[in-house]
């Protein structure tokens, strides 16, 4: 189904952009151009061929990782990608590991503690940590941890005592450094991290929290973990052996799907924090009106959403014996 998913995105995304009043290359130059500049930019990006064919190549150029050429930005929409695409993907990683940091042993512990104290002070923090709005952590934790404590940088991806042209090997900053075999680099990184990280990750623990949580249950009142019992099994082995690696089979596909998420809508925190990943350079191609712009990185974005889908449905085949697919 994954390819049927992916075309119909695709092509909801094609007639978004042809529906709206006007023409993309209008909107974008419109007094910024003369009507030739624009006529000829109509020209270079096919909007004066029919839609079919319209339709047709803007199909083929996704097939061959050609997403798009901006009327606001010399560079193409893959180079975009490849130059921003790496810093949200940083950033979600981090934002990743301390949402599983957090949601999965708290999800565990309030389940073998139920409606206890633990239970109680757990569920309404995953509540109140997804409800909360994510730029509003993200100025709180400005406040207090860059403004008042001074221990964190409030925002950008490096300061300006390094040239990350100097260290650019892969365009992922930390791996870098790593490479540079730079430990001040690195440091300097991981402190930029820090803080958008642990804000982005702190709202999805709540997911985690929850989930963890419900499925433990349900797996602590399963057959199989009641007979373990009544054989004698010790009461932690029962736990972490049968229970939870049974619990955690769900949660590796909202993982994953949470991933996949928060790579194509770290947006808020990215301008938050003005983080240089591809989120913020979406705000700003919308607010340029550049639709071309909009229409490749969105794509590009359904291209990864799909990938990841697939690449968990898979996983859950490997970890879960029950799951086979025909």
């Amino acid at each position: 189904m994954a390819p049927l998913f992916l075309w119909l995105i695709l092509t909801v995304l094609f007639v978004l952009l042809r529906v709206a009043p006007g023409d993309p290359v209008s909107v974008a130059l419109g007094g910024r151009a003369s009507e030739a500049q624009m006529e000829a930019a109509r020209e270079e990006s096919g909007f004066n061929d029919p839609l079919p064919t319209q339709y047709v190549d803007y199909l083929k150029g996704v097939a061959t990782g050609d997403f798009g050429n901006p009327y606001t930005d010399p560079r193409s929409v893959t180079e975009i990608v490849g130059d921003r695409f790496p810093a949200t993907f940083e950033l979600t990683m981090v934002a990743m590991i301390v949402a599983v940091g957090i949601g999965i042993p708290m999800g565990s512990r309030a389940a073998r503690n139920r409606d206890g104290p633990f239970d109680v002070g757990s569920r309404m923090f995953g509540v109140l940590a997804y409800a909360a709005p994510v730029f509003w952590l993200g100025i709180l934790a400005q406040i207090v941890f860059s403004v008042n404590l001074k221990w964190l940088p409030s925002g950008q991806r490096l300061s300006g005592s390094f040239n990350a042209s100097d260290y650019d090997r892969t365009g992922f900053y930390l791996l870098d450094g790593i490479i540079a075999g730079d430990p001040a680099f690195v440091w300097d990184v991981v402190k930029h991290l820090l803080l958008p990280g642990i804000t982005l990750g702190l709202v999805i623990s709540g997911v985690f929290i929850r989930m963890v949580r419900v499925n433990m249950l349900q797996t602590l009142r399963a057959d199989y973990v009641e007979a373990a019992r009544a054989r004698g099994v010790a009461e932690r082995t029962v736990r972490y052996r049968h229970a939870f690696k049974n619990a955690l089979i769900p949660v590796i596909t909202i993982l994953g799907l949470q991933f996949s998420a928060l790579l194509g809508g770290a947006v808020l925190t990215e301008k938050t924090f003005g983080w240089p990943g591809l989120g913020s350079a979406l705000v700003n191609y919308l607010n340029a009106r550049d639709y071309a712009a909009v229409q490749g990185i969105v794509t590009f974005f359904a291209v990864v959403v799909v990938a990841f889908s697939l690449l968990i449905d898979l996983i859950n085949g490997l970890v879960d014996p029950r799951v086979r697919y025909s």
